[in-house]
């Protein structure tokens, strides 16, 4: 075997695996290159990145994800929507099925670590079936170093088949595609689906279940941190531009996706980066441009020349849900380390399809959590024909398909933090201003990173704000040259009587979703809109 294998005391077996080929253990990017190309697993771009397509599943199969019912978590559990309860009996009756699957094929092992500061780090091991997938968790996750390979027992195994389908009927799921945690176990199950999220979003899903039972608040965010050891969190929904606005040359990029906040401040949990890279351009964003499109990026469902191997980021025939995988040393000004300084600032990140919210916001604390557990951002319904209403969508923490604990606790662990360490919030819409949609446009990414580094770099401190007649919050009347038109919403608006008809319809959705959640504390309630 021409690399070096690094193979942990702690082996395969001790959990059932009986493997009759070969089994490559924390195996090198060359040599993960060498094998992917070599089984035909995926395509080399003219940069050298890897392009995979990954299938049916082009994205998170979230209704296939269950967590198993168990003594030792289902109290701290908030069963619902995301959160599907799957018997013990299942599990391992499918647990049986897939390891009898993997012992006839060729195992990856990756063992890393989730979480960078070594008191609250987690560590854990990923087996797949293919060697792409091996490749983008050693990228996605913080590698073990050799001395600590040799002597890794993990806290939690993913165990990854994408080619391996459940039988619905006796297997207790709703399709062939399955992703079972099981927290009593410490492991994870995934089937059916070759999307490499998965793997990714269940580790998530792992810590934030696990990381709030010691204190620690686990957020879904994007971190940087700027010369005068001011870091700040950027919290979104997917296609809000947390990646994006957190990749910014003026500032050191802590981590694009997933942070603990600790008493000692805030880690990453991943040692790199998983960008949304559809329309992706070399003048907006150059930095993510030119990680994905060098040697060892992992690319997934990602269109190419044919010929000349060149990337079409601007082509979605295979998805809108194009992705880029490389590891965070590929973006230059990046920085690792055990933790970071309390943040100085809070970013929400709304992509407002409806227009009626303004470019930036200043949240009071109040605020701050009524927006943190709504978790808001929207989406053009243009899947049918005709259909250009805009449709609310509310995922609370912003992030719910990940968070097991009800709503409370994660808001519970933010708010102290906010409070303690005097944090500023804000509240930032990345996307239609002017007007709703057929006629507003998506601000510019310049004015969003001027608006942006004025809040985080001081320069709103002593600006005038007015406030918004339905939700609120505060707006600034000026910021450098940029037009009131920009600033604030019903100054934009050529039909006044349709922009208070369109904030109160927003308004109404926001409230109507809040009431969901029984919050007792009167003043988060009543810092939301009013209608």
């Amino acid at each position: 075997m021409p690399d070096t294998q690094i193979k942990s005391e702690y082996g395969i077996e001790n959990i059932g695996f009986n493997p009759k080929k070969n089994v490559y253990w924390n195996s090198s990017v060359p040599f993960l290159y060498e094998q992917l190309v070599g089984k035909r697993e995926g395509f080399l771009s003219k940069d050298g990145a890897a392009i995979m397509e990954t299938g049916k599943h082009t994205a998170r199969a979230a209704k296939d994800k269950f967590i198993v019912e168990e003594d030792t978590s289902k109290a701290d559990i908030w069963w619902g929507d995301y959160n599907v309860p799957i018997g013990e009996d299942k599990f391992d009756n499918l647990l049986s099925k897939l390891m009898a699957y993997f012992n006839e094929k060729d195992i990856y092992v990756q063992d890393c670590f989730a979480g960078s500061n070594k008191e609250h780090r987690l560590p854990i091991r990923i087996i797949t079936e293919h060697a792409w997938q091996s490749l983008f968790s050693k990228y996605i996750f913080i590698e073990a170093d050799a001395d600590e390979s040799v002597k890794h027992i993990p806290q939690f195994t993913v165990i990854c088949a994408p080619d391996f389908k459940a039988d619905p009927e006796t297997d207790g799921v709703r399709t062939g595609t399955f992703i079972l945690v099981n927290f009593k176990k410490k492991m994870v199950i995934i089937g059916g689906s070759g999307y490499a999220g998965e793997i990714k979003k269940s580790i998530f899903s792992v810590m934030n279940h696990l990381m709030p039972l010691k204190g620690v608040m686990s957020m879904h965010c994007s971190a940087n941190i700027g010369e005068k050891d001011d870091t700040a969190i950027f919290f979104g929904l997917s296609g809000t531009g947390k990646t994006t606005l957190s990749s910014d040359p003026k500032r050191r990029l802590i981590g694009d996706d997933q942070h603990g906040w600790s008493d000692d401040g805030i880690f990453n949990y991943e040692g790199g980066c998983y960008a949304k890279v559809i329309n992706l351009s070399q003048e907006a964003e150059p930095q993510i441009y030119k990680a994905v499109n060098s040697f060892g990026a992992v690319l997934e469902n990602v269109v190419f020349d044919k010929k000349t191997r060149e990337l079409k980021l601007d082509d979605n025939s295979l998805t809108e849900n194009t992705r880029g995988a490389y590891p965070l040393t590929y973006i230059p000004n990046s920085i690792q380390k055990d933790h970071f300084s309390h943040p100085k600032n809070i970013v929400m990140l709304t992509y407002d399809a409806f227009g009626v919210l303004p470019p930036i916001s200043k949240l009071s604390y109040e605020q701050a959590m009524y927006h943190f557990i709504s978790g808001y951002t929207a989406k053009v319904a243009n899947t049918e024909i005709g259909i250009v209403e805009p449709v609310a969508t509310f995922s609370t923490c912003f992030g719910a398909p990940f968070m097991s604990h009800h709503p409370k606790v994660y808001a519970k662990l933010l708010g102290e933090k906010i409070k303690k360490h005097n944090v500023n919030c804000w509240l930032i819409n990345t996307g239609l201003i002017g007007g709703p949609y057929g006629v507003g446009k998506r601000i510019s990414i310049k004015h969003t990173r001027e608006l942006l580094n004025s809040a985080i770099e001081g320069g709103l401190d002593n600006v005038e704000f007015v406030k918004d007649s339905v939700f609120g919050f505060d707006i600034p009347q000026k910021v450098g040259d940029l037009p009131a038109k920009v600033l604030n919403p019903s100054a934009a608006w050529e039909d006044k009587a349709d922009y208070e008809k369109k904030h109160k319809e927003l308004a109404s959705l926001f409230i109507k979703n809040f009431k969901k959640f029984n919050i007792e504390d009167e003043g988060i309630c009543n810092a939301g809109p009013k209608v």
